[in-house]
């Protein structure tokens, strides 16, 4: 007589991967007249602040995205002023649901 198999021992086996957990530290933004001499350079043209919190951070929250839908020209100067691996985060709000 055969061995009868439980459900353990039938259902397909499962490999656990635990992914890697990577953190990301950025900002809310980064066009802040605030931070003008504080958090960047005072010499810092504003054209490049994006370009120093990359430096700076791996990470960045997009606010603009929250208030209107931002040109896809914006996002590649962007990320042509950011390292490969920066993150952004992008902010949605009442427009992105229209």
């Amino acid at each position: 007589m055969p061995k009868t198999r439980t459900a353990a021992e039938t259902r397909p086996r499962v490999q656990r991967r635990v992914a890697k957990s990577e953190l990301r530290i950025g900002i809310s933004g980064w066009r802040y007249a605030g931070w003008r001499g504080k958090f960047y350079p005072k010499d810092l043209p504003q054209d490049r602040e994006l370009e120093f919190a990359g430096r700076t951070f791996n990470s960045v929250e997009i606010n603009g995205s929250f208030y209107s839908l931002q040109l896809p020209s914006s996002y590649k100067r962007w990320s042509d002023a950011t390292p490969r691996n920066f993150v952004f985060a992008v902010k949605g709000g009442d427009s992105s649901l229209t």
